[in-house]
């Protein structure tokens, strides 16, 4: 399967300028994208595997990288884990392999995917659609720069909570226009 790198990047680009950025569901994702800070990989995985190494390796071009370069990673990879099951179980082989490179506590891996469902929610509930990226990806996270973030943000633990309420108003119809052009 022949991955269009430049498609993918662009699609994920587009969903943070929109929907991260544009509806504010991370307030510290708009630092680092205008700074351009982040690091759009996408990886030609086809097993979870070859993901895992690929993961790896990202994580530890992120631990060596200088944060005022890069401070963060998207890792899309969207030739394998579609079924969103299948990449939720993933999600624990990628806490393992953070913790086996000793990165526990300077690294950390949020996860976003199309079909994503926060446990005890329906498929179709609104709250799902703040993870819902165009294609299964791996966030990796500075601590330090979450640390940072937290501190002038003081509200951070109401973050969620205030998405659930913003993607509420917006409604699936607003969702559904935010996408198009």
């Amino acid at each position: 399967m022949q991955i269009d790198h430049d498609a993918i990047i662009h699609d994920t680009r587009r969903w943070l300028e929109k929907a991260v950025i544009g509806l504010n569901l991370c307030p510290f994702a708009k630092g680092v994208h205008v700074k351009g800070q982040i690091r759009w990989r996408v990886s030609d995985a086809q097993t979870s595997e070859a993901l895992a190494q690929d993961l790896a390796d990202e994580l530890a071009f992120l631990r060596d990288a200088d944060p005022e370069e890069v401070d963060t990673t998207l890792l899309m990879h969207p030739g394998v884990l579609q079924d969103f099951l299948d990449y939720n179980d993933f999600l624990d082989v990628a806490d393992a392999v953070l913790a086996d490179m000793g990165l526990e506590g300077e690294l950390q891996i949020a996860s976003f995917h199309p079909h994503y469902q926060f446990a005890g929610t329906d498929a179709d509930d609104l709250g799902n659609l703040s993870n819902r990226s165009p294609h299964p990806t791996l966030h990796l996270i500075r601590e330090a720069s979450l640390d940072r973030a937290v501190e002038a943000f003081p509200e951070a633990d109401s973050i969620y909570e205030e998405n659930i309420r913003t993607l509420e108003r917006l409604g699936q119809a607003g969702w559904q226009q935010l996408w198009k052009d």
